[in-house]
This record gives structure tokens, sequence and C-alpha cells, in this order.
């Protein structure tokens, strides 16, 4: 279960959401009042976890939307070649690859066997800090 659904209405700045098939982050929420006609909406700005483009989608506030599942888990670096880092997960001993992180603190602090944060959502990995 990658993806479970949520009320639109009850989301925050800060939380998950799916735009276009793509995980992001809400950077911005507005919420606007039932009018005469009609009911309430929420008009939602969010980044992409794995791709940073911003979206925007526009929902009523009782409408159901989709919410990625974040799985946080530890892992360590095992190996790293070019553009994609090798890695092992301390709970399981699964060993598998992500891309490399595109954020220079992270980037120039990755080393062999260093210990690293890694996100697990809706089936991709993306390594978010180091231990």
């Amino acid at each position: 279960m990658s993806v479970k659904p949520v009320t639109a209405g009850s989301l925050k700045e800060g939380s998950f959401i799916v735009i276009d098939g793509e995980p992001c982050k809400i950077v911005e929420i507005e919420k606007s009042k039932t009018g005469k006609h009609g009911s309430a909406k929420c008009r939602i700005v969010a980044i992409g976890i794995f791709d940073g483009v911003k979206r925007s989608v526009v929902v009523p506030a009782d409408a159901q939307v989709e919410v990625p599942v974040v799985n946080k888990k530890v892992a360590q670096v095992i190996a790293i070649a070019g553009d994609t880092v090798q890695l092992q997960d301390l709970q399981t001993y699964e060993i598998y690859e992500v891309p490399m992180p595109e954020e220079e603190e992270i980037r120039s602090r990755l080393a062999p066997g260093v210990e690293v944060e890694v996100w697990e959502i809706m089936g991709r990995h993306k390594i978010m800090r180091i231990r």
C-alpha cells in the first residue's frame, strides 16, 4: 500500500500529496469558504519530492485525495558509482541503488561506510540526510 485516501480539507503545509502521479510536499494551501453556490475549495501548491517541480491543484474541501505513505529507513553507503549510490538497509540487509542526491551538502559528505536516512515513497528511494 503506497498511497492512502485523505480528505483534502484536512491537509496542512508540510504534509504530502500525490499530484499527477508524483509524490509532492505541500508548501502552500489556501482554503476558501463555501459560497452561495458550490462547496469550499482547497488550492494546493506542492513541490515534487523526486523531481523538484512545482505543481498546483484545486479540489473541493470534502474530496478524497491520495497521500503517499512514507517509509523512513536507515541505510549504510556501500559504494558510490558515478551518479548512483549503492546502499544496504540496516534492518533487512537488502542492497539497492538510489540516484545521487542533488543537494550539495549531502553529496559532499557521502562516502562508503556512512549511515544515511532513506525515504521510500511509492516504490522509489531518496537519500534525505546523513545520520
